[in-house]
This record gives structure tokens, C-alpha cells and sequence, in this order.
């Protein structure tokens, strides 16, 4: 049933060409732009080997959480979820469909903004095992979050939420711009974002040459373990 779900949902994001489109351009625009641009001072460092492992954890995001919570959302305004409520399939099944229907569109992102990084100039030297496991669990750190926000609130607000939701975290997670610009008094703070641990564990894994990071690791599990939970309870068809 979950093999059938996750086929049936990665249909349904390839219909919506828009969408698939935008969780493609947006990361690799940004790519680009911060790239060829002296906008962001990364320091001695090379710019696109700052900014890539940020996109790719953005194009996680991106994909995980918003595009997620506002297909969900609307499935579930529209009766979609309620006729799935109806079979066999449990709200754990549903939410496992799709986090793997997510993986899938993952892997045509990250194979994309590689290429387009090693054309610019990024030369990975870490560790590839590593950045995969991070990725895996950033997106269930946010496939929880976004099913957790469509689950219990109203299509609309999702959509206003979701949004909302990436435009801060893509500000205030060291995306795009070092957390040095910000206070010291609140990077702490920003560090335990889901996205802060993303990029950070990537730019750590891919740049550095060394192993796992255990600690952005720790955040995604903590992040993945309290969303999935409460989105297994609190989710609803309708």
C-alpha cells in the first residue's frame, strides 16, 4: 500500500508541472546568482563552494516542507485525504508515502544543482556518504513539518504559513548568508533550526573532508523525531 501511495504521489507532483518546475529553477537561480555575484563576503573561501551545500539543503526544504504542506493542504480541503482515509492505508503509511514520493523528486534536485555547482567551479571534497545521510534525515525533519502544518490547519493558512515559514528560515538559516552577520546574542538560537543543521552539516561533510557532523545530525533527529510524531497524532483526513 505504501509502494502504491508513493507511485501515486510522485505522478501527482510531476502532473503539476509548476511546482516541480520551481523547486528546480528557484535553487539553482540562486546558485548561480550568489555564485557570479560578489553579494555574500564568505571570507578567503570560494563562493560557490560556501553557497552550493546551502541550496542543496534548500531545494530539501523547499521540496519537504513548502511544496509538501501546500499539496497536502489542499489534497485535504479537497477530499482527497478523506477518501484515503477510507482504505487501509493508516496516517503513518500516508506519511511515509509521501516522504519517499519527496526523496524521488530530491534526487533529480541534488543531480541538477551538482551539476550546475561542478560547472561553476565547486570541487567537493568530503564525504558523499555523509551529505546523504543528512539529507535523508532533513527531509524527514521537514516532511514532518509540513505534514504536521497541513494536517491541522486549513488549506489556506497552510499555504500563508509554508511560505512565510521558507522566506525566514531561507534568511536566517545560513542559506545564503553566513550566520556571522547576525548577533551573537541570537546564533545560538538559529544554529538548532532544522535548516541551520542542514547547511551547516552539509558545508561540514562536503567541504572539510571529514565525516558525519554529529551535532547538526543530532538537531535534524530531534527535529525529524518531534514533527513525524505529532503529525502521526494530530494528522487529519479532514
Amino acid at each position: 500500500m505504501v509502494l502504491a501511495q508513493t507511485g501515486a504521489e510522485i505522478r501527482a507532483t510531476l502532473r503539476n508541472g509548476e511546482q516541480f518546475l520551481l523547486t528546480l529553477i528557484i535553487p539553482v537561480l540562486l546558485l548561480v546568482g550568489f555564485s557570479a555575484a560578489p553579494l555574500v563576503n564568505v571570507g578567503g573561501g570560494s563562493r560557490v563552494d560556501f553557497i552550493t551545500p546551502g541550496v542543496l539543503a534548500l531545494a530539501v526544504m523547499s521540496t519537504a516542507f513548502t511544496g509538501q504542506a501546500i499539496a497536502t493542504g489542499f489534497e485535504r480541503r479537497y477530499g482527497v485525504l478523506k477518501r484515503l482515509g477510507a482504505t487501509p492505508l493508516s496516517r503513518t503509511g500516508l506519511m511515509l508515502a509521501k516522504t519517499l514520493a519527496v526523496i524521488a523528486v530530491e534526487v533529480v534536485q541534488v543531480a541538477l544543482i551538482s551539476c550546475v555547482a561542478i560547472a561553476l567551479g565547486w570541487r567537493p571534497a568530503g564525504s558523499a556518504p555523509a551529505a546523504l545521510v543528512l539529507i535523508l534525515l532533513g527531509t524527514a525533519a521537514f516532511s514532518g513539518m509540513g505534514l504536521l502544518m497541513a494536517g491541522t490547519l486549513r488549506a489556506e493558512a497552510t499555504l500563508a504559513g509554508a511560505n512565510l515559514v521558507y522566506l525566514i528560515l531561507l534568511g536566517c538559516g545560513g542559506v545564503v548568508f553566513p550566520l556571522s552577520v547576525f548577533p551573537d546574542s541570537v546564533e545560538p538560537a538559529l544554529r538548532l533550526l532544522p535548516i541551520t543543521a542542514l547547511t551547516g552539516g552539509l558545508r561540514s561533510a562536503l567541504g572539510d573532508g571529514g565525516g558525519l557532523p554529529l551535532s547538526p545530525a543530532l538537531v535534524l533527529v530531534v527535529w525529524a523525531a518531534l514533527s513525524l510524531g505529532l503529525a502521526s497524532r494530530t494528522f487529519r483526513w479532514e
